[in-house]
């Protein structure tokens, strides 16, 4: 039984590791200089779940890679808001 058991959490791990994270592009206010998307961006990777941030100071958006499972789009938000730059998800 053990064993079946076993072998059954291994065969099922694979899939875990094929869900696709999910993106966000955020709409990010305030940031006006060059160190302004380093902030935003450290904020962001703050967040458990986030795997990749890319913030554009001049398009004012950060481009967030998430698991789902692990964070939300509301987590985002309030990380930015926090350091001083509120955002929104673009729609």
């Amino acid at each position: 039984m053990r064993k079946s058991l076993a072998a059954s959490i291994v065969a099922l791990m694979p899939l875990a590791a094929l869900a696709a994270p999910q993106t966000a592009v955020l709409d990010v206010q305030n940031m006006s200089c060059s160190l302004c998307p380093v902030t935003v961006r450290k904020s962001l990777e703050q967040v458990p779940g986030v795997t990749h941030a890319q913030v554009s100071l001049e398009k004012k958006t950060a481009t967030v890679q998430f698991d789902a499972d692990k964070a939300s789009t509301a987590a985002l938000v309030k990380a930015t808001t926090e350091a001083g730059f509120p955002s929104a998800v673009r729609k």
